[in-house]
């Protein structure tokens, strides 16, 4: 078997690390931009990580339904970059809170657009044994480029720059971005054409190292789902290291090093996914964010929320390979409306997560907020193994 991951995935790796450079110029800033410079509270940053989030998710549903059709996949994937490449920027201009809310939106727009038909892409391609592989390493480029951005971030604002200069500037690599998507999409229509669907599989199966099982499909999205409600949205993440007393013109470094940690453990995370099996491989990510949340919830020093900051980061390199395997591996021929439906209902739960713990960080403490979070991805992780007996589908 060849070991060689196909040459689109890593094309469109290298396009996420462009446009998460873009994205994660911005992104770490609008914490502070929401609460000091236009006046919002937590319930807003909260609001803003959820709204977005719901956004993207009925456009995914749209966009996997569309991307069933493979020649529909790379407009999709294109027009998807090129939006949130326009619309970013024009958050510098912005004077209230609900402004940024709304173009957060637009941005998530792009983000719904070009995921499910990406992933399809990136799953169709790769043989099944390596499909942990493919999608830990398109994460851990995203996870690159979510490096560089805020390093750049810094360094502007720390020659003198204010916020809203540091957010136009993320245009430059955000149209870069859009150019590489273009030369992907057009070097896997002629790969296409000249092989004939390449790697398309039918009905993969989860391996698990030994054997292989498949879980069904509508239990596999609403599980992660779960996870989604219950997870702290990464804006209060800023906020709180913020209240723990990092200073705002640090923030873009710690964001940066959250990002090298799940970059490399991206990889990990993928890899591991293929050799015991994608639930299993969540499952400890799950466990991993129990015991963070927990202590990040008990932080009191700055020491703390720089390292609890930062390990939160392995969470993230242990879940997103997995979710997207378990869906690549559960969905056969119809990869895009499943990875619409999970796109889209990860992104609903999301919003109902957000607001919900933007509302307890706001009203009672930050603490509170880790400690609601840890109680509930704890049960999740109680029951998950039990779940995933009464949830799989036997091989045909």
């Amino acid at each position: 078997m060849n070991n060689r991951l196909p040459r689109q995935v890593k094309l469109f790796g290298a396009v996420s690390l462009l446009n998460d450079f873009a994205s994660e110029m911005v992104y770490p800033l609008l914490p502070a931009f929401v609460t000091g410079v236009l006046g919002g509270g937590a319930a807003a940053l909260g609001a803003l990580d959820g709204a977005a989030d719901a956004a993207a998710a009925l456009i995914k549903l749209v966009a996997g339904r569309l991307a069933d059709r493979r020649s529909r996949r790379g407009p999709l994937i294109v027009a998807g970059y090129f939006v949130a490449a326009v619309v970013r920027p024009i958050i510098a201009v912005t004077a209230a809170a609900w402004q940024v809310i709304g173009l957060r939106v637009v941005d998530r727009f792009g983000k719904g657009m070009r995921s499910p038909p990406r992933d399809a892409l990136i799953a169709d391609v790769t043989p099944p044994p390596l499909i942990g592989r493919a999608f830990g390493l398109h994460r851990g480029l995203d996870h690159v480029g979510a490096v560089i951005g805020p390093l750049v971030a810094w360094i502007v604002l720390s020659r003198g720059a204010d916020l809203r200069t540091v957010i136009v500037a993320s245009v430059a690599p955000g149209i870069v971005a859009v150019l590489l998507a273009m030369w992907a999409v057009r070097d896997h229509r002629r790969e296409t054409a000249r092989d004939g669907a390449a790697g398309a599989v039918s009905e993969p199966e989860i391996h698990t190292g030994r054997a292989a099982s498949r879980l069904s499909v509508p239990f596999a999205v609403l599980a992660i789902s779960l996870f989604y409600v219950i997870r702290i949205p990464e804006t209060l993440m800023i906020l709180r290291a913020q209240n723990l007393g990092i200073a705002v013109a640090l923030i873009p470094l710690l964001w940066a090093a959250l990002h090298v940690v799940r970059s490399s453990t991206s990889f990990v995370g993928g890899s591991l996914s293929d050799r015991i099996g994608p639930a299993r491989t969540m499952w400890i990510g799950w466990i991993a964010y129990v015991l963070l949340a927990v202590g990040m919830g008990l932080a009191g020093s700055r020491l703390a929320a720089w390292l609890l900051f930062l390990a939160l980061g392995v969470v993230a390199g242990l879940t997103e390979s997995p979710e997207r395997s378990l869906v690549s591996a559960a969905t056969g021929g119809h990869r895009g409306s499943g990875f619409g439906v999970y796109h889209g209902l990860t992104g609903i739960a999301a919003l109902a997560g957000g607001i919900t713990l933007g509302l307890v960080y706001q009203r009672a403490s930050g603490a509170a907020a880790f400690l609601v979070s840890a109680v509930g991805a704890s049960a999740l992780a109680i029951l998950w193994p039990f779940w995933i007996r009464s949830h799989r589908v036997p091989p045909q």
